[in-house]
């Protein structure tokens, strides 16, 4: 009877472990497919990217250090971004947030001060406009080029490489919300845009005042050969 009472408790116990074995396994491969479930299948999945960015279109999973997406334009081909340059991935249910706190990788501000980094990229984006950049650089490069110089290039590089120094004045009537001021984050994220587009703006404003100067230049001595 004892022998005959130890076998059944022996049987019991292995049953219980092939349980938790199983549901364990199961558990794993729900865990696995509401990972790649839980983002929306109806392209509204939302990628707020670390630049202030956006990208829509599908997830399809965000496993090994990198999103996939569909490419609208190419149903057979992904769309891979890199998840260290992504903040977060909205959809209908909610979002999830890839951004790490991490000072030792270089990510130096907490969540909640990315959120207004973003806002001042997304703002000084939308709403500066570097003109003064562009139209004095298109006037150097012009003044300098009409001289038929081998250096006129040099003032207006120089100007697009100091471009970037010069405090940047906020306007409010660019500003998405007055009280994203108060905030550091949203300064700093608002001048890095900023400076950014006064440089380009004025390499290309540079670049079209050396075209026409040189432009003038060839028609005036072409019209000085002709008399």
């Amino acid at each position: 009877m004892r022998i005959c009472f130890r076998m059944v408790i022996f049987e019991q116990n292995i049953s219980i472990q092939i349980m938790i074995k199983t549901f364990s396994v199961i558990g794993c491969i729900l865990m696995m497919l509401l990972a790649k479930t839980g983002f929306s299948q109806n392209g509204k999945d939302t990628i707020l990217l670390l630049n202030g960015n956006v990208v829509v279109g599908t997830v399809i999973d965000t496993i090994n250090g990198i999103t996939s997406l569909k490419n609208p334009k190419d149903s057979l081909k992904n769309i891979i971004i890199e998840n260290d340059r992504i903040f977060s991935i909205s959809n209908p249910q909610g979002e999830s947030v890839l951004y790490v706190f991490d000072s030792i990788i270089g990510n130096e501000f907490t969540i909640d001060e990315m959120r207004y980094f973003i806002k001042g990229e997304q703002d000084a984006e939308k709403g500066f406009k570097p003109r003064c950049a562009f139209w004095t650089n298109m006037l150097l490069g012009a003044a300098g080029a009409v001289t038929g110089s081998f250096l006129c290039p040099i003032p207006p590089f120089a100007f697009t490489a100091l471009s970037g120094l010069p405090k940047v004045k906020i306007k409010h009537k660019t500003v998405s919300n007055m009280e994203y001021l108060t905030h550091d984050a949203y300064i700093m994220g608002y001048e890095r845009v900023a400076r950014k587009k006064r440089k380009t703006h004025s390499l290309a404003g540079g670049g079209i005042g050396i075209g026409v100067g040189l432009g003038t230049f060839f028609i005036l001595r072409s019209t000085n050969n002709e008399f």
